[in-house]
């Protein structure tokens, strides 16, 4: 991350569209505690007090590779790192593969500032993955985040930000792809791919937004750009 706050992108040669419209939409996320596999999923966030969740969506897969200095999914299972890591979520299931939580169901808080939590949150839009979400300390954070714009595991778009997580909630890192308004220039400019943009949600409001640059400074970077 250098002084102009960019954060960096980069896709596999393999990338020839980015297509958005197969992506998972995701409401939201339910915590728990100690899993033994990633094959029970949560389905909702009900966010303990002085916690940070951590999520990404907007494409058809997409996984927080990296807390820190911490690794967190490994970027070839797509599992995570540290199995201790992973939480558990109890074995009574609602509609569509989601787990009714009991309300009073006791869940332990994080141990220290520096401990992560990974919860699995529902099935990828790619067969056989799972996303997850991170649970953390509110603190100032490094986040890096593999999305896949294509349902090919082989094109990766790798997005870093630096954030300070000050309050405690649930903030999404969201991929979508920017519409220009006016298209012009040449046969070859207009034919090329909308540029893909992140934002960051705290919530449901937007406190920061990437897009990337097709310009020849910044070609394959994500630029922080004005929130006004």
């Amino acid at each position: 991350m250098n002084k102009k706050r960019y954060a960096l992108w980069t896709g596999t040669i393999f990338a020839t569209s980015l297509l958005l419209s197969g992506c998972q939409l995701l409401t939201g996320y339910q915590k728990i505690d100690e899993a033994e596999s990633a094959k029970k999923w949560a389905g909702k966030i009900h966010p303990i007090a002085g916690e940070v969740n951590i999520a990404c969506v907007g494409t058809y897969h997409c996984e927080i590779v990296q807390i820190d200095k911490t690794l967190v999914i490994a970027p070839d299972t797509h599992e995570p790192v540290n199995s201790k890591m992973l939480v558990n979520v109890p074995s009574v299931y609602a509609a569509k593969n989601t787990v009714k939580v009991p309300a009073n169901m006791k869940v332990a808080p994080l141990a220290n500032k520096s401990a992560i939590k990974i919860v699995p949150l529902a099935a990828s839009g790619m067969p056989g993955l799972t996303n997850y979400y991170a649970r953390v300390m509110p603190a100032k954070r490094e986040v890096h985040v593999n999305f896949y714009p294509e349902n090919n595991i082989g094109y990766v778009e790798r997005f870093a930000m630096i954030h300070d997580f000050v309050e405690a909630g649930t903030y999404q890192l969201r991929a979508y792809q920017k519409k220009s308004s006016e298209r012009s220039g040449s046969l070859l400019e207009t034919a090329s791919p909308e540029p893909l943009c992140i934002e960051l949600l705290q919530g449901s409001k937007v406190q920061r937004r990437f897009c990337k640059q097709l310009d020849t400074e910044h070609q394959g970077e994500f630029v922080e750009t004005s929130m006004i």
